[in-house]
């Protein structure tokens, strides 16, 4: 699909994401919202810094963040050096209410971190007393583009 095309297909998924969850369609949301379209895995809050150019500044793009994953947008991917990473959420998931259950690979070579959307989270037993309200589970090693190359 040439780029126009693409951005014209991505245009109309932001404003109807936006408008879906009673958000305000700004510079800023659309910006973000496309980076996470033309984006293969998660993005960093740094990485999507750089990508938005010196048009929004770090509490723009934190607070746009906060507000995506309060409204079940994106989700947030901890990491192994405890930075966070976010990700774009499937339509399932709500204000207050993420449906992700699914691995995360991190590669080791490429530093790029995946949503293996067809990988379901194992289920996890508690003793009894525990109850679970959230199961991250973040694999690392090397991805499929690393290994082709």
């Amino acid at each position: 699909m040439p780029e126009k095309e693409t951005t014209t297909v991505h245009d109309e998924r932001v404003n109807r994401l936006l408008r879906r969850n009673n958000l305000s369609i700004t510079g800023s949301r659309k910006k973000i919202l496309h980076l996470f379209l033309e984006q293969n895995g998660a993005l960093a809050h740094g990485d999507i810094e750089k990508k938005a150019g010196e048009k929004f500044d770090r509490v723009t793009v934190y607070r746009t963040l906060q507000t995506f994953v309060d409204k079940g947008i994106i989700h947030i991917i901890p990491t192994a050096d405890n930075s966070i990473r976010y990700a774009l959420c499937k339509d399932d998931c709500t204000e207050g209410h993420h449906h992700d259950h699914h691995i995360h690979f991190v590669c080791t070579q490429c530093n790029n971190t995946y949503c293996l959307d067809d990988v379901v989270t194992p289920e996890v037993k508690l003793p009894n007393g525990y109850t679970i309200a959230h199961v991250e589970v973040v694999t690392e090693g090397i991805c499929k583009n690393c290994n082709d190359k």
